[in-house]
C-alpha cells in the first residue's frame, strides 16, 4: 500500500504514478518522516578564491568564522535552522523542526538581514530562496526535495549582493516584501525556465488566523454552563476564560452558551489597535447597562464617562464598576463578556481580576475570550482564585472536522480530503477554504497552502468595488461604520456593496458606536487584517489621516478621543517615514494627541498606560526636536521605578546639553535628582539644582517646568522631614500645573497625609480637609480627617470615620485597609493593643510586598507600641530592623528605632546607653517640623529618665512634649501628658 504525498490517497499495486492525481509515487516513508511546505535558503560568499589569495590563512579563517557565526545567528533569530555549511555556503531551512505560517516571510527577512551584513563583514555574497514540499525527519538531512535544489540554483544565478526568490516564495509573502521580476532562469536540472524575482526589501506583515463556527466543544460548553450555574446558585462571581488561537472557535462557543441561558448579557471588546485605550470595554458595558451605581461609587464612573471633572484613579474606577455590576445583578444574573482580552492594557486586566475576586452577593459570570498571548502578558491569570476557570480550545479531531464540513453543506469527496488535510482541524481554515471553492465555481481551484494565502485569494476574487469597501473598513478596525467607509470613498454610497458582503459572509451587522449610524463587523478579524495588509503604505497613511478627520467630527460621542486620533495619526506618520516621505506636521499632530492622552492617564494615576502613550508620543517627536516636558512627564509615569525615571530624565538632560538648551537641561537634571533621591544621597544636589531652576523657569514663564521643580522640592522637604514646606511646595506645584493647562494627579489625599504630620494645628487642618473632601473621592482624605478628630480628642467620631475610610480603601485596592492610619488613631486614643494589631498587619504586608523603605519606619513604630505594652523582647528586633533598613536621611526612621531601643535598654537597666539614644532621637526630630514626632520623642526620653530615677528631668521633658502637642492642637496627647505630669507631682 502506497500513500500519495500529493493528494493523500492510498493505492494498492506497484504504481509509479498516483492513479488519482497522476503525481509521482515515492517509496514508503518512515514513521518519523513528514512532508512539509518549507522555505530553503542558500547563502554563499562570492570572490572567495580572490579573497583566499589576498588574505593570510589565519585571517581568512577568522573572517569565515565570523561570517558563519553571523549568518547562523541571523537564521536562528528568525526561527530558521541551519542544516549545514558547505565550503563557503550556508544552507538553512524555515519550517523545521516547527512549521510556522509565516516561514516564507521569515526566510525573506533573514535573507535581507544577511545581505545587509555582508558589508559589515567585509565580504560579498549572494542568496537564493525557494519554497516547496520536502521530506523532513530523515537521519541524513533536515529536508529533502526539489525546493532544496531550486534554492541552490537560484543562489548560484544571483549576482553579488543580490537575493533571488522563486515564484512559490513570492506567492506566500506577497505584499510583505518588495521584489521585482528578473528574466526567467534556465537552471541546471530543470526542463523549463524558472521564474525568479529580485528581493529588494522585506518590510510588511502577514495576517493571522481567526474564529469560525463551533463543532464539538461539548466538554468546554458543559464547564461553562456549570460555572454559570454555580454563580447563580451561590450568588457569587465566577471568572471563566476561554483561550484559543484565532479561528479555533472561542466566539462560537460563547454564542452557543449565551443563547441558552436566562441572564442579562453585556459585552465589551478590547481594540487591537488600542492597547492603551484602557477603559473602552468598561465604557461599552456601562453604556449597555444604562445605569450608575448608588452612592459614592458613581463618581469614578461619571469621571470615566466624561460627565464630570472629578479626579479619580484606576482603583476607584474598578471599585465603581464592581459596585455597578453587583447592584445590577441583584434581580437577574449578569454575564459580563470581555472579548479579545489579549489586547487589554494591564490596568484593565487588574479591573477584571478585581471584579472577579471581590464581587459579593451577586450572580455574575465574567466571561473572557482571548488568544493564548494573554498568558504572556499576565502569566498568573486566574491562578490561585477559587472561582476561576480557564479552558483552552484545541483543534478539531478528524471526526469533528468531518461533522463541520457536513454542517457547512458538504463538499465533493476529492476536495473534502484535501480541505480537511490542509485545514489541520482549524474550523476557520475549513470554513474559508470551502467558501473559496464555492465562490470560484471551480472544483479544481488550487488551495493556497496557508490561511494568509487563502484569505488573500478570497479577497482577490471580490468585485474591486466590494474589496475597496473592506479595505476602507479595515482602517477603522474590526467593527466599522458605513459613514466612515463612505467618507473614505469620497462620499460614494456603500450600502449595496455592504449588503453584498453580508451575503458573502465576509461582514455582518453590528451595534454602532455612534447613534443613528450603521455598523458592521468583519466576520473574522483576519479578513480585516488581510484587507488592511493589501493596502500600500502610502494609501494606508492617507486613509488613516482621513479617518482621523471623520472621527474628529464625532468628538462628543467618544470618551477617549485623543487615544483613537493619536493612533490613526501615528500610523499615518510612521508609514510616511518608512516610505522616506516624513511628514513633520503629521507627526506633531499625532504626538500632541498621544501626549494629551498620556497626561490624562497620568492624572488619574494609570501610570502604565501613561508610560506607553507618552513613549509613543516621544518616538514621534524625538527625531524632530527635544520636548523636555514630555520627557519628564514620562519619567513621572515611571514613579514606581525611580531608577528608570531618573535615567529617562538624565538622558533628556544630556540631549539638551548637546543642543545648548540650558533651561531644558536644568529641568531634566532636577527631575533626575528627584528620583535619584530614592536610592542615593542626592539631597544637596537636588536642593541646589531646583533653586537654580526656579528663577530660570519663571523668567521663561514655564509653568509646566515649574510644576515639576516644585514637586521635586516637595519630595526633598518630605525627605528632610519638613512637612510644612512640603505642603507649600506641593500647592505651588499644583498651581503651576493648572496654569499650564495640564491635568493634575489626585494630590489632595497625598498632600493631606503629609500636612497632618507638620506643624499646622489640627483644628485648622480639619477645616482644610473638610473643604477638600467634595473635590477628591479618595478615602485617604477620610482617614486623615479621622486622625485629626482623634487628635482633637473626639475618639468616637474618629473611630467611626476611620472604619468607614478603611472599608472604602479596602474595596478600592482589594487589600489595603489603611492599617497605618488606624494604628495612629488607636495610639492617640490610648488603645495600644489595637494599635499593635494594626501595625502588625501593616508590617506583614510591607514585608510580603518587599516595601522595605516603608518597613524601615513601621517596624520600629510597632516596636515602640510593644514597649508601651511591656513586650520589650519583641520590640528589640523591630528596632534593629529599622536601624538596618533605614536610610541616614530618613529622619523619622532614625528617630523611631532610637526611641524604641532606648526604651528597651532602659527597661533592662542600661540607663546611660538608653539616655544617649533617647536624646539622639529628640535631636533628630528637632531637625523636622513634625510636632507630634517631637512630642513622642520627648515622652520617650521622659520614660527613660523616670526609669533611672530622675523625676525632675523627666518632668522637664514632659513639659516640652506638652508644648509640642499643644502647638499641634493634639488635645488627646496633651491631656495624657498632663495626667502624667500630675502623677509626678508630690501629693
Amino acid at each position: 500500500m502506497q500513500t500519495c504525498t500529493n493528494c493523500g490517497r492510498e493505492s494498492e499495486g506497484d504504481f509509479r504514478f498516483c492513479p488519482y492525481c497522476a503525481a509521482p509515487l515515492q517509496s514508503a516513508v518512515s514513521p518519523h518522516e513528514q512532508r512539509k511546505t518549507v522555505t530553503v535558503l542558500f547563502c554563499d560568499v562570492t570572490g572567495s578564491t580572490a579573497l583566499g589569495e589576498s588574505t593570510d590563512p589565519e585571517a581568512l579563517r577568522a573572517l569565515l568564522a565570523r561570517y558563519f557565526q553571523r549568518m547562523k545567528g541571523i537564521v536562528e533569530g528568525h526561527g530558521g535552522t541551519v542544516e549545514k555549511f558547505i565550503g563557503d555556503a550556508v544552507m538553512a531551512v524555515f519550517g523545521v523542526p516547527v512549521l510556522h505560517e509565516d516561514d516564507a516571510l521569515r526566510a525573506c527577512r533573514a535573507a535581507v538581514e544577511m545581505r545587509n551584513a555582508f558589508a559589515d563583514l567585509g565580504i560579498s555574497g549572494r542568496i537564493g530562496l525557494a519554497t516547496g514540499e520536502v521530506v523532513t525527519g530523515t537521519s541524513e538531512r533536515l529536508a529533502t526535495g526539489d525546493a532544496v535544489n531550486v534554492a541552490a540554483r537560484l543562489e548560484q544565478a544571483a549576482a553579488p549582493g543580490e537575493v533571488l526568490i522563486g515564484a512559490a516564495t513570492l506567492a506566500l509573502v506577497r505584499d510583505a516584501v518588495h521584489a521585482e521580476p528578473v528574466e526567467s532562469l534556465r537552471l541546471k536540472g530543470k526542463s523549463e525556465p524558472v521564474p525568479a524575482f529580485r528581493l529588494l526589501s522585506a518590510h510588511g506583515e502577514l495576517a493571522r488566523s481567526f474564529t469560525t463556527p463551533m463543532v464539538g466543544r461539548e466538554t468546554e460548553l458543559r464547564r461553562l454552563r456549570d460555572a454559570f450555574a454555580q454563580a447563580v446558585h451561590d450568588r457569587t462571581c465566577q471568572l471563566f476564560t476561554v483561550l484559543g488561537s484565532a479561528g479555533v472557535g472561542k466566539t462560537r462557543l460563547a454564542a452557543e452558551f449565551l443563547a441558552a441561558i436566562d441572564a442579562r448579557v453585556v459585552r465589551g471588546r478590547c481594540l487591537s489597535y488600542g492597547e492603551e485605550i484602557t477603559y473602552w470595554p468598561v465604557v461599552e458595558i456601562v453604556k449597555q447597562l444604562g445605569a450608575l451605581p448608588e452612592g459614592d461609587a458613581a463618581a469614578p464612573l461619571r469621571s470615566l464617562l466624561g460627565e464630570t471633572e472629578l479626579a479619580t484613579s484606576a482603583e476607584e474606577i474598578a471599585w465603581g464598576f464592581r459596585k455597578l455590576v453587583e447592584q445590577q445583578a441583584q434581580d437577574r444574573p449578569i454575564v459580563c463578556m470581555f472579548d479579545d482580552l489579549h489586547w487589554a492594557a494591564a490596568t484593565l486586566l487588574d479591573l477584571v481580576e478585581h471584579v472577579a475576586e471581590f464581587c459579593r452577593d451577586a450572580a455574575v459570570l465574567v466571561l473572557c475570550l482571548a488568544r493564548p498571548e494573554l498568558l504572556e502578558k499576565r502569566p498568573v491569570w486566574g491562578g490561585g482564585k477559587w472561582n476561576a476557570t480557564t479552558v483552552l480550545l484545541e483543534r478539531l479531531d478528524s471526526a469533528e472536522t468531518e461533522s463541520l464540513l457536513d454542517a457547512l453543506g458538504g463538499v465533493e469527496p476529492g476536495l473534502r480530503e484535501r480541505i480537511a488535510v490542509t485545514a489541520e482541524g482549524n474550523p476557520l481554515y475549513l470554513e474559508e477554504m470551502l467558501a473559496l471553492v464555492r465562490a470560484s465555481g471551480d472544483d479544481e481551484v488550487s488551495v493556497p497552502p496557508t490561511i494568509q494565502a487563502l484569505l488573500a485569494a478570497r479577497l482577490d476574487q471580490l468585485d474591486p468595488a466590494e474589496r475597496a469597501v473592506l479595505e476602507r473598513g479595515s482602517v477603522e478596525g474590526h467593527v466599522f461604520h458605513e459613514s466612515a467607509v463612505r467618507a473614505l470613498a469620497n462620499g460614494e454610497p456603500q450600502m449595496p456593496r455592504l449588503l453584498a458582503l453580508v451575503r458573502k459572509q465576509l461582514v455582518r451587522p453590528d451595534k454602532p458606536q455612534f447613534a443613528g449610524e450603521d455598523a458592521y463587523r468583519f466576520r473574522h478579524l483576519l479578513i480585516r487584517d488581510a484587507a488592511y495588509d493589501a493596502l500600500p503604505k502610502a494609501v494606508r497613511a492617507d486613509l488613516h489621516v482621513r479617518f482621523a478627520g471623520w472621527v474628529e467630527e464625532r468628538e462628543v460621542d467618544l470618551v477617549e478621543l485623543d487615544e483613537i486620533l493619536g493612533h490613526h495619526l501615528e500610523q499615518a506618520a510612521r508609514y510616511k517615514t518608512e516610505l522616506e516621505q516624513p511628514d513633520t506636521a503629521l507627526a506633531e499632530r499625532a504626538a500632541e494627541r498621544l501626549a494629551a492622552a498620556g497626561r490624562r492617564a497620568l492624572g488619574r494615576g494609570d501610570n502604565r498606560a501613561a508610560a506607553s502613550l507618552l513613549e509613543r508620543a516621544l518616538e514621534l517627536t524625538r527625531p524632530l526636536r527635544l520636548d523636555i516636558h514630555l520627557e519628564v512627564d514620562l519619567a513621572d509615569a515611571h514613579v514606581t521605578d525611580p531608577r528608570t525615571a531618573a535615567r529617562i530624565a538624565a538622558r533628556a538632560a544630556e540631549r539638551a546639553s548637546t543642543l545648548d538648551d540650558a533651561t531644558a537641561g536644568l529641568l531634566g537634571r532636577v527631575v533626575s535628582a528627584r528620583y535619584r533621591l530614592e536610592f542615593e544621597d542626592a539631597a544637596n544636589e537636588l536642593d541646589a539644582l531646583a533653586h537654580e531652576a526656579v528663577p530660570v523657569l519663571e523668567r521663561a514663564h514655564d509653568n509646566a517646568g515649574l510644576a515639576h521643580v516644585w514637586t521635586a522640592l516637595g519630595e526633598l522637604a518630605h525627605h528632610r522631614g519638613f512637612w510644612d514646606e512640603l505642603t507649600r511646595n506641593r500647592e505651588r506645584a499644583l498651581e503651576h500645573a493648572r496654569n499650564a493647562g495640564q491635568p493634575t494627579q489626585t494630590a489632595g489625599p497625598l498632600a493631606a497625609y503629609h500636612f497632618v504630620l507638620g506643624s499646622e494645628p489640627a483644628d485648622a487642618l480639619l477645616g482644610k480637609l473638610t473643604e477638600l473632601l467634595p473635590s477628591f473621592s479618595h478615602p485617604g482624605l477620610t482617614l486623615n480627617k479621622a486622625r485629626l478628630l482623634a487628635m482633637l480628642d473626639r475618639p468616637a467620631e474618629a473611630r467611626s470615620l476611620a472604619l468607614q475610610g478603611s472599608e472604602r480603601l479596602r474595596e478600592l485596592t482589594g487589600e489595603e485597609g489603611g492599617e497605618n492610619y488606624l494604628a495612629d488613631i488607636a495610639t492617640v486614643a490610648g488603645d495600644d493593643n489595637a494599635a499593635a494589631g494594626y501595625l502588625r498587619v501593616f508590617c506583614d504586608r510591607l514585608e510580603a510586598h518587599h516595601r522595605l523603605n516603608n518597613l524601615s519606619t513601621y517596624a520600629p513604630m510597632l516596636g515602640r507600641t510593644l514597649c508601651t505594652l511591656g513586650r520589650y523582647d519583641e520590640a528589640e528586633p523591630l528596632a534593629e530592623r529599622g536601624r538596618t533598613l533605614g536610610h541616614e536621611q530618613d529622619l523619622v526612621t532614625q528617630a523611631l528605632w532610637r526611641q524604641t531601643l532606648a526604651r528597651v535598654l532602659a527597661h533592662r537597666g542600661r540607663s546611660s546607653q538608653a539616655e544617649a539614644l533617647a536624646r539622639e532621637a529628640v535631636a533628630v526630630t528637632e531637625r523636622t517640623n513634625g510636632l507630634n514626632y517631637q512630642g513622642d520623642a520627648l515622652c520617650d526620653l521622659a520614660e527613660v529618665l523616670t526609669a533611672d530615677g530622675r523625676a525632675d528631668e523627666a518632668s522637664a521633658a514632659l513639659e516640652q512634649a506638652l508644648d509640642r502637642y499643644e502647638r499641634k492642637r493634639n488635645v488627646a496627647m496633651a491631656r495624657r501628658v498632663r495626667e502624667q505630669l500630675g502623677a509626678t507631682q508630690p501629693a
